[in-house]
């Protein structure tokens, strides 16, 4: 009899201590880590935008799928020498608030012109992309062509391999929102806080202790993850473990992954993007038909360039910033009004 009492009261005091354990961490990361642009309300919904330099045309970074505007930090601080630069975090990543409106791409490109019009950044701009975000930079000149000067596309996330998922890419998508559901509730009991103070301590048998019993593969993940986030000026590396700390933040990675496929299909249904200027980089693992795909985007253009990049991976603004850089003074010399 005393042992099933004390197996029921571990059974409550363990959730309960973590819970205590999470929300005073969480008070803790609001104290130490105000937002360091300004939040936009957008229809009682709060944005996070940071806007720096000066100087026209404006660049509008837009982040990968998981990704908030802390990604962008030491590119936009050289950018902004030479022109305005902002980045900004969409719905339920960085410090902007979750939303009920689903994560796909019409959605999110309305979001977009909303927070820009809300914050006075006026056109015309040099969309930046990586990823999933080069996928809605794209479509984001398509709806709003009077807009939008330019694009640097960083290793854009294809339309066409994940309209109609199925196979491997199905159960890639129902594994990345399970994991992050899990993730969630691993953050709600405090254990996501717990294994990240670890891991940042140089402790590494509890974290991936921890990751291996979520999902075997979810390890692998962590370890990448960390990865490229070691390659972000060390001064930030606080600020995004906070924010993975949150359950908010993987709630948020559940919502873009399940309107992943809707926002290829929106993206693809647009149709080609206005004539414009572009450039694309490519990570140096990218597959035959993404080359395919991105050198046909680039040949659409009147000043299309794609680029290989074949010593980075898919993080080409993190493994070689300058390159990125480039890119992007090159664009903004050849848009700018004379």
């Amino acid at each position: 009899m005393e042992v099933l009492v004390l197996i029921a009261l571990l059974v409550v005091l363990l959730p309960l201590s973590g819970f205590l354990y999470q929300a005073a961490g969480s008070a803790r990361d609001q104290r130490r880590f105000p937002p360091p642009g300004r939040l936009a309300n957008i229809g009682g919904r709060r944005w996070h935008l940071v806007d720096a330099g000066q100087g026209s045309p404006t660049v509008i970074f837009e982040s990968g799928i998981a990704a908030s505007s802390l990604n962008w930090t030491a590119i936009e601080a050289e950018v902004s020498r030479f022109t305005r630069a902002c980045a900004y975090d969409r719905a339920w990543l960085g410090w902007s608030d979750p939303s009920p409106a689903p994560r796909v791409a019409a959605q999110l490109v309305d979001e977009l012109h909303a927070l820009l019009a809300r914050a006075q950044i006026l056109g015309p701009f040099v969309l930046v992309g990586h990823s999933f975000g080069g996928l809605l930079v794209q479509a984001y000149a398509v709806v709003h062509p009077d807009q939008v000067a330019g694009l640097v596309l960083i290793d854009p996330l294809p339309a066409s391999e994940w309209a109609h998922v199925s196979g491997d890419r199905l159960r890639i998508l129902g594994w990345g929102m399970r994991l992050s559901r899990r993730g969630a509730l691993l953050a709600r009991l405090g254990v996501v806080r717990m294994s990240l103070a670890l891991l940042s301590g140089g402790g590494r048998r509890i974290p991936k202790l921890v990751a291996r019993l979520t999902s075997g593969r979810a390890e692998l993940t962590l370890s990448r993850l960390v990865g490229e986030v070691q390659k972000m000026p060390p001064e930030v590396w606080p600020m995004v473990q906070a924010h993975w700390c949150q359950p908010k933040a993987f709630l948020g990675m559940a919502e873009y992954f399940k309107g992943l496929p809707q926002s290829a299909q929106q993206a693809a249904a647009l149709g080609d993007l206005p004539l414009i200027p572009v450039t694309i980089l490519s990570a140096g693992n990218s597959t035959p038909g993404q080359l395919a795909e991105r050198d046909a985007i680039a040949s659409r253009s009147p000043r299309g360039k794609h680029v290989a990049v074949p010593s980075s991976g898919h993080w080409i603004h993190l493994d070689q910033p300058e390159v990125v850089i480039e890119a992007i003074r090159e664009m903004i010399e050849l848009v700018r009004p004379r």
